[in-house]
């Protein structure tokens, strides 16, 4: 009886995680690999009162957890705004985008880091950030 009680809250501690699970959308693709489904948009350029914005949706980025697809703005040749059309429906996805987003305006490039905790995320991100910037020239 002495065992019991120990066995039983180890086993039941042990299921858990197994409860709490929940497996990533697969889209087909292996895990390690990502490809691009869908080429960047064509720039759509718009002007208002002496300023020229451009916005270039990138690339559909196929990952192990999800598509994602970003939208930039350009004021000129730099990028003014981005917003992501697609992306993973997971919780560390959500918190990464803020800082990817962030990071993509200091560094005006699609040379940023990888948000620890969401590096699928993070290098679809990129991906379809640097197809938006080449669609643009």
């Amino acid at each position: 009886m002495k065992r019991a009680i120990p066995v039983l809250v180890l086993s039941v501690a042990g299921l858990i995680p197994v409860w709490r699970y929940a497996p990533s959308h697969d889209t087909g693709s292996s895990p390690a690999a990502t490809e691009a489904a869908a080429p960047a948009s064509t720039p759509s350029v718009s002007s208002s009162g002496g300023t020229t914005s451009t916005v270039v949706a990138g690339s559909t980025v196929d990952t192990e957890k999800g598509a994602v697809r970003v939208e930039v703005t350009f004021d000129g040749d730099r990028i003014a705004s981005v917003r992501m059309l697609r992306q993973p429906d997971h919780p560390q996805t959500t918190a990464a985008v803020p800082k990817l987003i962030e990071e993509t305006l200091q560094a005006q490039s699609a040379d940023i880091d990888t948000v620890s905790g969401a590096t699928i995320t993070s290098d679809g991100y990129k991906e379809s950030l640097q197809a938006a910037i080449d669609a643009k020239g």
